[in-house]
């Protein structure tokens, strides 16, 4: 692999670091070769770190363009890699000339590159604008520079994320903790809890909110310290703000510092209070100290970071939010520990240079891959479902059918009908159209392979005649304008009205190809509307493939919640419904039966917050034993790795079993629609009993006999390993249509 990189040669900071860190290790892998529009200290040091650099000096824009056109062309380069408003501008320029990809890494927003200088950023910033808009692919440096480009416009299919890699091989400070305080003039001993930041002292890095923070923390935990690395314009300022506030004995600046392990290693937390950023280094050099972090959100730290779990975020400028956690961390030595392993063992994983390299190298064999697949006028899969409206189980669906999508073809775009194409977006890196934008989506028909009607009981007419069909006008539309048809891991019914099951079983046997089922109470619904054209098979839902996210993850966001990792506890998914309040005493009674025979605490789950948490409080309301409500379970996979740490799960809500099923936790369903009982009988489970019929005592025997089975592995995972193989189908089934 041959890759030529362009750039300005007058770069600094982070986007120096991050260019010279991964040409130096790239060279060791693949040919490449960087060029530069200025002779500096910038290519200088290139060349000391063995990295090929060839500069190209001068203003003549003309010459310089056809001088590389030549060198790319008969040097036999397969990408063209540029970086900033210069690099881009020329690969814009030799992209029509040489037919090759030219991808672009986005260090900063550039929107802001240029502020303080009007004129540069009129010329020069006007150029990358349009420059961006020409080249093939983009890499944001972060996922939240992604996700700026993603709400700017550009196509999430042309998108990359890579980010700031850092060596983590293991290093030993060159002082002590105390030798390094001394050596910088820290008053600490043995019994305080240092916090630190490296940073510029300018605006941006709002390091007086640092100092207000402390000072509020310092007032209730007076053990705590301030260590501050760094030099700037705001250093007088800021001296002076201390002493205003009466902490210049605690908090110590120590200048500029150059050995940053011996900073890191005399820390207890680290801190960042920026306004702005994309993805500092200084957060990765905190997490290989094994330092829990307090950050304001912004850029990309939320990405490294997730509350309560790794540190804890606070919104920029808020000195009483900052203090609160400081507070939290000085308190609590064995939540610092936990906080910092957490971060150390995410960061190396994600973000260490190795796994740099390899999303880079991954990233070229994409783009050449993409290079040889442009042929033919169709390409792609458009998903539709109830997407973007709040609901856990169906926005897990969508993340379950764009995952085995990608898995069936790494390169197919996909495009999803979605309430909230904005979320839908930014979620899934996905292309989506508002659900209702009948000319928008009717025209990407028109271009995609693939129509899939995904997942759920969509084809139901209980809680809406219209939404059966709007479904049912999609799948006849698209198979009009030339699309194979899926719908996929889907449950049917119930439809009541006749006119309706005409309807949809006319379209279903003209316009679709293929139907994977969850269930067999579908299958037979399909049989009794007659409906025996497409293929049908039976399936599972596609959300059982669905990992559980990391122990320790799931253990920070207990902990954040005040609930111990360790402790044992019945979950309860609960949901209004006709019937449901008059039941209500009925839960908590078997709640409160649960926590007094087996120990296990109750908490209360959600799936669809906006109305699952208020029926969880009606249920709340008549219990007598200690309990937990989750107002939110967060992503897909934190959602499921709640319900694994669950010792046996009560639900009406059907993906709050399918989580539960997945990860082997005993079952009990109460059944409001023929889905639950239909999906349970499926999998193998028969402790369920209906809403309208459920009774304290029946309840709590259908407990009994779930905890019975805690630990019963063999009865567990032999359901759910026929689960897993049977879902296989539904990914099968789409690979060979879209092979078609």
């Amino acid at each position: 692999m041959k890759v030529i990189h362009l750039i300005s040669g007058g770069d600094s900071g982070g986007a120096k670091t991050h260019v010279h860190s991964l040409l130096q290790n790239l060279s060791h892998t693949i040919d490449v070769t960087m060029v530069c529009f200025m002779e500096g200290p910038f290519a200088q040091e290139a060349r000391e770190l063995g990295i090929p650099t060839v500069v190209f000096p001068g203003h003549n824009l003309l010459r310089t363009y056809h001088t590389l056109k030549k060198m790319v062309l008969e040097e036999g380069y397969q990408i063209i890699h540029c970086h900033g408003a210069r690099g881009n501008m020329m690969g814009a320029l030799l992209h029509r000339a040489t037919g090759l990809p030219v991808v672009t890494t986005v260090h900063s927003d550039y929107r802001l590159d240029y502020l303080g200088r009007p004129f540069s950023r009129l010329t020069y910033g006007t150029i990358n604008t349009i420059a961006l808009r020409l080249l093939d692919y983009r890499i944001g440096v972060s996922d939240a520079m992604t996700d700026l480009l993603i709400s700017r416009g550009f196509d999430p299919d042309k998108l990359f994320t890579i980010y700031n890699g850092l060596d983590f091989t293991p290093r030993t400070p060159a002082m002590s903790r105390e030798a390094y305080w001394k050596s910088v003039g820290l008053k600490a001993d043995e019994t305080s809890v240092v916090v630190g930041i490296a940073a510029r002292l300018n605006p941006v890095k709002d390091i007086a909110t640092l100092v207000r923070g402390f000072a509020l923390a310092h007032q209730s935990c007076p053990n705590l310290r301030l260590l501050i690395a760094g030099d700037g314009e705001q250093m007088d300022m800021l001296k002076g703000l201390v002493r205003e506030l009466g902490v210049a004995e605690q908090v110590c600046f120590a200048g500029w510092v150059s050995d940053t392990d011996s900073f890191y290693h005399a820390l207890d937390i680290n801190t960042l209070t920026s306004l702005s950023e994309t993805f500092p280094y200084s957060l990765t050099e905190g997490a290989r100290a094994g330092l829990p972090t307090v950050a304001s959100r912004v850029g990309g730290v939320p990405y490294l970071i997730e509350h309560g779990v790794h540190g804890f975020l606070f919104e920029a400028g808020d000195a009483q939010a900052l203090a609160h956690h400081l507070t939290t961390l000085a308190r609590d030595e064995e939540l610092r520990r936990h906080m910092g392993q957490r971060l150390y063992q995410r960061a190396r994983q994600d973000y260490s240079l190795e796994s740099t390299l390899q999303r880079q190298l991954s990233i070229y064999e994409t783009i050449l891959r993409r290079q040889a697949r442009r042929t033919g006028r169709r390409d792609g899969a458009l998903v539709c479902g109830a997407y973007g409206r709040g609901n856990a189980g169906d926005d897990a669906i969508l993340e379950a059918i764009v995952t085995e999508l990608r898995q069936v073809d790494p390169d197919l775009p996909v495009w999803v009908l979605s309430r909230n194409p904005e979320d839908t977006r930014l979620t899934y890196r996905v292309n989506s159209i508002y659900t209702f934008a009948f000319p928008k989506f009717l025209w990407r028909m028109r271009k995609t392979r693939l129509y899939i009607n995904g997942g759920g009981s969509l084809m139901q007419d209980v809680t809406s005649h219209r939404s059966l069909w709007f479904y049912l006008f999609t799948i006849s539309w698209a198979k009009r304008l030339g699309n194979q048809v899926m719908m996929y891991g889907c449950g049917i019914g119930p439809i009541h009205s006749p006119a309706n099951r005409r309807r949809a079983a006319r379209v279903l046997q003209k316009s679709v190809d293929a139907i994977t089922l969850r269930d067999t109470l579908s299958k037979d619904e399909l049989e009794d509307m007659g409906v025996t054209a497409p293929e049908i098979l039976l399936s599972a839902d596609p959300t059982v493939i669905l990992p559980a996210a990391p122990e320790q993850a799931i253990d920070g966001i207990l902990e954040s919640q005040g609930i111990d990792p360790a402790g044992k506890y019945i979950g309860f998914a609960l949901r209004p419904w006709p019937g449901f309040e008059r039941k209500a005493q009925v839960f908590a009674a078997a709640a409160d039966y649960a926590y007094e025979t087996y120990g296990l605490t109750p908490v209360f789950l959600p799936i669809e917050r906006r109305l699952d948490v208020a029926a969880a409080r009606t249920a709340a309301q008549y219990m007598k034993a200690p309990h937990y409500i989750l107002s939110e379970t967060g992503s897909s996979s934190h959602t499921i790795g709640l319900f694994a740490r669950m010792q046996a799960v009560v639900s009406m809500r059907l993906h709050a079993l399918v989580f539960s099923a997945g990860q082997g936790v005993p079952l009990v369903g109460v059944v409001y629609d023929q889905k639950i009982s239909s999906f349970l009988s499926y999998i193998g489970q028969d402790l369920y009993t209906e809403l309208e019929q459920v009774t304290v005592e029946g309840l709590c025997g259908y407990i009994d006999a779930a905890c019975r089975r805690i630990g019963d592995t063999d009865f567990l995972s032999g359901g759910v390993e026929r689960l897993r193989r049977v879902e296989r189908r539904n990914s099968e089934t789409a690979r060979k249509l879209l092979e078609r």
